[in-house]
């Protein structure tokens, strides 16, 4: 069983790593304010399923994995990259979610399903290297020896850092629902908010590339 501290230090980690800009805000913000409340929400059970991945993958050994063969961190990182660049590509190009609402059509009128949804999601939260790094090299530095299984151990911090990130990440998709609203009568705004969102997913794609690999213990 993890002690009170183990339990604060990952939502205190767990809420930094949520509120800081990344790639799963920007597609659950652009998922929002495009297609409303609902998407953002089947978007964000993909976000959540991605967790629950990476979490069983860090129960499995993740971490000394990406140490012994560090070539599958870096296929993941350049996976993410090339992603998020599709991504952004996407949203200049033909929206894909992302782009403004053609004039006279409302935001339910244009869905994406929410199998696409969650799948985007899923996808965008697994090759996101920041969670990766997340998972297998900061969780472990809060197992203790003398608290248990490790695996149990790993299983309720993950636990605590998935409550944390998707507490937080429905308040931005509840936010970003009501600001669609808005939106949806300013055609000028929505084209800021696909430039903007195009822009960001580029810029997180170039420091995908940059992101290292956990170091090997010495």
């Amino acid at each position: 069983m993890i002690g009170a501290a183990a339990a604060a230090g990952v939502a205190l980690v767990a809420l930094g790593v949520v509120l800081s800009p990344g790639p799963n805000m920007v597609f659950l913000l652009s998922r929002t304010l495009t297609q409303g409340r609902r998407a953002g929400m089947w978007g964000l059970l993909g976000v959540a399923l991605g967790f629950a991945a990476y979490l069983v993958a860090t129960v499995a050994g993740l971490a000394g994995l990406f140490r012994a063969v560090p070539l599958t961190f870096e296929v993941v990182k350049a996976a993410g990259a090339a992603y998020l660049g599709w991504l952004a590509y996407k949203a200049l190009r033909s929206g894909g979610g992302l782009a403004a609402l053609p004039q006279g059509t409302t935001i339910d009128q244009r869905r994406d399903s929410a199998v696409r949804l969650v799948t985007t999601g899923l996808v965008t939260n697994l090759l996101n290297p920041k969670i990766a790094l997340m998972y297998a090299a900061l969780l472990p530095q809060f197992v203790r020896a003398d608290a248990g299984a490790a695996s149990a151990q790993l299983l309720q911090l993950g636990a605590v850092q998935i409550a944390v990130a998707l507490t937080v990440n429905g308040l931005i998709v509840v936010t970003a629902a009501r600001v669609a609203v808005v939106l949806q009568r300013r055609p000028r705004l929505l084209l800021t908010q696909r430039l903007t969102a195009a822009g960001l997913l580029t810029f997180f794609a170039v420091k995908t590339l940059l992101t290292s690999a956990p170091r090997a213990s010495a």
